[in-house]
This record gives structure tokens, C-alpha cells and sequence, in this order.
């Protein structure tokens, strides 16, 4: 008896348990159905943000009464041309837009190198700090990070302090165009990081050394073999940033310091400090669009990248 019960441990038996159970629950005749089973918590996600879209196009077609402070009860599409029509929207759109444009070609540029070296560097010592530095933004939140270039980029701040040392008199870093896309740009680098080292790790080594073998330059196999091959990585990063930066709020909030919004602040500022929820609503709604154009347009052009698990070739 005692070497039965080594031979079949307790925990063992709680399994079968839990399997007969399972069974009970969910017979084998119900296996078709798994599938189907599991992806319903996404359907529910899924639904539930149609549900959330149309509300707020519903929401969209009312303007605020200035007498009561609430929606009117007649549709109308006063919202969208008086956003349209007013200059002010017009740039904050096109703050929003060109931004994460930059912020995105940016992030390509400093993500690539630091991804090709974090995965062809032989050295496990250099990888090891390479993921450290990648991974260690992620324990500290976007506000944190941002309040934190307040005091580095600030008027007593440290950059400050050390160009005050070769006698240059401060200079106004924070609360301009710039400190946004700056501040994007280092919030925003390593998740083009992260969906670029995927892609050159697909890349064989071989097809460079054979490169290379055959005469060919550095630059001419970067150009002619990793660059293309790495397209899909590129593609995906681009459209997880482009998507990220434009709907971001804490980096134009905090390091923009009121002047410098973007669409999210502005719909902020509508549904939180105006009470308008109808131009907020709006707002959201051409944001919304905003992104979905963009993103049709990348696929259009360059395919969908790492997005398409494969299946895009392009």
C-alpha cells in the first residue's frame, strides 16, 4: 500500500479529479466547441467596444445646451462643422497627426540599430544589459517618466545646470513642440524595440556572412538583404507607434504644459472641463478615423507586417 501511494501521488489524484469534472462539465461530444468556447471572452471585448463606438456616435449628434448644460434632444451635425470650421481643431489635428509621424520615423531610426545589436551581439554579458535597459521602462509608468524630463529639461533642472557650467544661460526645454516629441520618442522606443528584435532574429546569419563572402559591403548587405527582410518588423513597429503616439495624452499634457495638445487632450478638455460630450464624442469619433485611415493606408502601401502573423508576404 505505501508504495501505491508513491507510485501514484496524491497530487496526481486531484488532477483526475479535476479532469472528471471537466468532463462532466463539458462532455467530448462538446469538443467541436472548444474553440469557440475560447474565443468568446474576445467576442465579448469586441462587442462590447461596437457597443461603447455607436453610443458615442449617438452622443456625437447632439450639441450642449447652453441653458440646462445638457444634450440637445435633436440630431445634428453642428459638432463636426464647427470642428471643421474652427482653426483651432485644425491645428491641434494636424499637431496630433504630423507628430506621431515624426515620432515614428524616429523610433525607427534609433530601434533599429539597438534591436540588430541586441540579437547578433555574441556577447551574453552586452544582451543581458541591452533587454535590462529595454524592459526596466515598463516598471516605471508614462507619468512618471514624464514628470521625471520635468525636472532633467527644466529651467533649474540638470540639462540646465550643466550648460551653466560652459556659461550658457538657461534655456527654455520644456513646454514646446519638441519636448513632446522628444519625450514620445523615449516612451515610445521600446515597443519598436520590441516588434523589431522578432523580425532580424528570422533573419539568418548565414545569408550576411555569404554576403559578405561574395564581396559584398557592409552597407550594400544592409541595404540588399537585412533591410528588406526586416520590412515586416518595420511595418509592425511603425503601426504600433503611429497608433500609440497619436492617441497618446500624459506626454503632450505634462511636457506640453497646456500648449502643445493633441486630439486626446482636446477630448479631454470636452468631456471633463467643458462638459460637452457631444464634441467630445465627435472628437473621439475623427480620431478614431484618423488612426484607421492611417493604418489602412500602411497596409495598403507596405502590408501589414508583423500584424499579419505570417501571412503577409509583401
Amino acid at each position: 500500500m505505501p508504495a501505491s501511494k508513491q507510485a501514484y501521488p496524491f497530487r496526481w489524484r486531484v488532477m483526475d479529479a479535476v479532469e472528471n469534472m471537466a468532463s462532466a462539465l463539458w462532455p467530448s461530444r462538446f469538443s467541436r466547441g472548444l474553440p469557440y468556447l475560447m474565443l468568446l471572452p474576445a467576442v465579448l471585448l469586441v462587442l462590447l467596444l461596437v457597443i461603447g463606438m455607436i453610443q458615442i456616435a449617438e452622443s456625437s449628434a447632439h450639441t450642449l445646451d447652453r441653458s440646462t448644460f445638457l444634450p440637445s434632444e435633436d440630431y445634428t451635425g453642428a459638432n463636426y462643422s464647427q470642428i471643421f470650421s474652427t482653426g483651432l481643431y485644425w491645428t491641434v489635428l494636424w499637431r496630433s497627426l504630423l507628430g506621431s509621424v515624426i515620432v515614428t520615423a524616429l523610433c525607427l531610426v534609433f530601434a533599429f540599430p539597438y534591436s540588430y545589436l541586441m540579437v547578433r551581439t555574441s556577447s551574453p554579458l552586452l544582451r543581458k544589459f541591452l533587454l535590462i535597459a529595454l524592459f526596466l521602462p515598463f516598471f516605471i509608468g508614462q507619468v512618471v517618466r514624464a514628470y521625471g524630463w520635468l525636472i532633467i529639461l527644466g529651467n533649474q533642472g540638470v540639462a540646465n545646470g550643466l550648460l551653466g557650467l560652459v556659461g550658457i544661460e538657461p534655456v527654455r526645454l520644456l513646454y514646446n513642440y519638441p519636448a513632446v516629441l522628444f519625450g514620445l520618442v523615449q516612451y515610445m522606443l521600446p515597443f519598436a524595440v520590441l516588434m523589431l528584435a522578432p523580425a532580424l532574429t528570422a533573419i539568418p546569419e548565414e545569408l550576411e556572412s555569404a554576403a559578405n563572402s561574395l564581396g559584398a559591403s557592409w552597407w550594400r548587405t544592409f541595404t540588399h538583404i537585412v533591410l528588406p527582410l526586416a520590412k515586416p518588423g518595420l511595418v509592425g513597429a511603425g503601426l504600433v507607434v503611429l497608433t500609440l503616439s497619436l492617441t497618446d495624452f500624459a506626454m503632450p499634457a505634462i511636457l506640453g504644459g497646456g500648449s502643445q495638445d493633441f486630439i486626446a487632450n482636446a477630448i479631454y478638455d470636452q468631456f471633463f472641463r467643458t462638459s460637452d460630450q457631444g464634441m467630445g464624442a465627435a472628437l473621439t469619433l475623427i480620431l478614431v478615423g484618423i488612426g484607421s485611415l492611417a493604418v489602412g493606408l500602411v497596409f495598403t502601401l507596405f502590408g501589414a507586417g508583423t500584424l499579419a502573423m505570417g501571412r503577409d508576404r509583401k
